[in-house]
């Protein structure tokens, strides 16, 4: 059975529950385990066994979040040249821009010679000022449906040997 690995880094929620929306669509599907693991929580053996990839957390201060940053820290030597070929797309939660976070992890999916599926994905949240960035964070029913048909898509594509 193919394995799909979620892994996300949330600090006010939003890029959680992007992460949870695209689990509930990966799991519509049949045929394909779908993991949905917090970055702290994910190691370089969940990235080996895993045949596709989905990555979801916030921009911070224009760069990958810290959390999401420390996982790939981890996991990258580890998994240098073993990931050839496999099939990755992310989300990105920012309070504006979000595309340095997403050029930063694209990246490191270059280095480890993943294959880019789907476009990635900027969830604008328009935080501006400190208390709302610090805040914790809605996203929108229109977001939360397109995180679930990513999830399903890749899910889907997995099943279906088409990725």
């Amino acid at each position: 059975m193919k394995q799909l690995a979620i892994i996300w880094h949330s600090m006010t929620g939003g890029s959680e529950a992007l992460a949870r929306a695209a689990y509930e669509g990966a799991a519509r599907g049949q045929g394909v385990n779908v993991l949905m693991l917090n970055a702290a929580e994910a190691d370089h053996e969940h990235m080996l066994a895993a045949d596709g990839y989905l990555f979801v957390f916030p921009e911070n201060l224009a760069a990958i979040s810290g959390g999401m940053k420390s996982f790939f820290d981890r996991c990258y030597y580890p998994c240098l040249g073993a990931l050839n070929g496999r099939p990755y797309t992310m989300i990105v939660c920012a309070g504006s821009d979000g595309r340095n976070a997403v050029a930063q992890a694209e990246r490191i999916a270059t280095g480890w010679r993943l294959r880019q599926i789907l476009p990635s994905v900027i969830v604008c949240t328009h935080a501006q000022t400190p208390e709302a960035i610090l805040a914790a964070k809605t996203i929108d029913n229109v977001d939360l449906s397109a995180a679930a048909e990513m999830g399903e898509q890749i899910a889907t594509g997995l099943q279906m040997g088409i990725y």
